[in-house]
């Protein structure tokens, strides 16, 4: 899957963000893991959870991505059905990758994923706004 993290500033405010959700939840005595609710379910459940990660465009670029954990069936405050996805704790960098906005999520098929950054040698060792701004140059 890939989604817009909007308001996100960075992969580390990403992160900040989601450690927040976790916290919360601990002390409302829930289990503490982030979440993500979309209004709607993905009706490919098993390729998704398969493939098992979503990825986030910060800014227009794919940046980072959650394994994830769960798909389940939730309702939002006012009674809707919506769909509570469960993500691992960990942010994992990959390869920045242009992508225009859009709406919601979509289905991400595994050969247009990027690659994650630790598969490229050093280039995880650079901090993300200096990759980031690398992809915008074009020089990466």
């Amino acid at each position: 899957m890939i989604k817009l993290s909007v308001g996100s500033k960075s992969i580390e405010t990403l992160a900040a963000y989601q450690q927040s959700l976790a916290i919360k939840r601990g002390q409302e005595g829930l289990p503490a893991f982030a979440d993500h609710i979309t209004r709607m379910s993905p009706r490919r459940k098993t390729e998704v959870m398969e493939s098992g990660s979503i990825y986030w465009v910060i800014k227009g670029i794919i940046q980072c991505r959650n394994n994830i954990v769960d798909l389940a069936e939730t309702h939002t405050k006012d009674g809707r059905k919506a769909c509570r996805i469960v993500l691992a704790p960990e942010l994992v960098p990959v390869v920045p990758t242009p992508k225009r906005a859009f709406q919601g999520w979509r289905y991400l098929n595994t050969e247009d994923a990027p690659a994650d950054l630790s598969s490229i040698g050093d280039a995880d060792t650079l901090p993300a706004h200096i990759r980031t701004k690398l992809v915008e140059l074009g020089v990466w």
